[in-house]
């Protein structure tokens, strides 16, 4: 049965428990995991080693039935083992190409930044534009299309910091954080969640997705709404101890997630309670504080607060 004739509120509440099933005791991580799924965003998921990050992106990417890639990110990939290369056939005496893991429905870019920049740049225009340009001919790439990326803090070992133009293309950041004690004691009992995510069924196909993504887009926004995202962003143009602002990718994409938050939540209409909730996700990994130092945990957590005051800055609209 198309998605159409369901209550997509129901069917969002059917992928929420489905990869409930794999990741406990982190329902906000999931939540805007989804939410970036229907906001046609790409999720880049940032903690320390073992917290669940790649776990986290393939129970999102096991519970959609589609093509799934994951490429696993070293120091010696080149940008062809991600984008595809062109190969000559002796048979034919002709170059032909062949696709590499980008021309999927789902990549899982797994420690992204344990490559190189030149290569971590391989997935820029497939992430903007939703298309792969190689000798000169440009291919699309399947949609529903997004880029769930994992990446480790750059103190570890072999880490190489996001350029500001590939952080600029996700649409959210998201931190898991350790699990509550309740929690933690299930995954020890548990010991490996590989067979709880074997186990996991698809909830809903390529085309639901696509459904759902464009019922987000009929999501009332009011001006007044509208006006109080605009205010956020320029209000980190302006701030004291921000040196580079958010670009206006992050207001559209602000703009998209607050729809997104909305139809997950069962409105179709955005509030301002919304914006707040969306703000620190879609917008401080963008942020360039001027205080910002080599600790990139730390860094992050300052970025947030940075926001954090912005946003307690601007008047809600009544």
């Amino acid at each position: 049965m198309a998605l159409i004739e369901r209550d997509s509120v129901e069917v969002i509440a059917r992928l929420t428990r489905n990869i409930e099933k794999v990741i406990f005791g982190k329902p906000d991580a999931i939540k805007l995991c989804i939410t970036g799924l229907l906001a046609r965003g790409h999720i880049l998921i940032e903690d320390i080693p073992g917290i669940g990050k790649t776990t986290l992106a393939q129970a999102l990417a096991r519970s959609i039935d589609c093509t799934f890639t994951r490429i696993q990110f070293t120091s010696d990939m080149l940008p062809s083992d991600i984008i595809g290369v062109s190969v000559l056939n002796p048979k034919t005496s002709e170059f032909e190409f062949r696709q590499g893991p980008i021309f999927a429905n789902v990549v899982l870019a797994d420690e992204i930044n344990r490559t190189p920049p030149k290569t971590q740049s391989a997935l820029l225009e497939a992430m903007g534009e939703n298309q792969v340009s190689v000798d000169g001919v440009t291919r699309p790439v399947p949609q529903p299309f997004i880029v769930l990326a994992t990446q480790n803090p750059v103190e570890f070992e072999g880490a190489y910091p996001l350029p500001e133009s590939q952080v600029d293309r996700f649409l959210l950041r998201i931190e898991i954080g350790y699990p509550p004690e309740d929690d933690e004691l299930r995954i020890m009992r548990r010991h490996d969640p590989r067979q709880a995510l074997d186990d996991l069924e698809p909830v809903l196909g390529a085309t639901d997705v696509v459904v759902l993504q464009e019922q987000v887009a009929r999501v009332a926004v009011d001006d007044d709404v509208a006006r109080y995202m605009l205010a956020i962003v320029q209000g980190t143009r302006t701030n004291e101890h921000i040196q580079l602002g958010v670009s206006p990718r992050a207001s559209l994409g602000l703009y998209e997630a607050c729809q997104a938050r909305a139809l997950i939540e069962g409105r179709d209409y955005v509030t301002p309670d919304d914006v707040k909730q969306m703000a620190v996700p879609i917008l401080a990994h963008r942020l360039l504080v001027k205080s910002h130092g080599s600790d990139m945990v730390a860094a992050a957590r300052e970025r947030a607060r940075t926001l954090a005051d912005v946003v307690q800055r601007i008047p809600v609209p009544v």
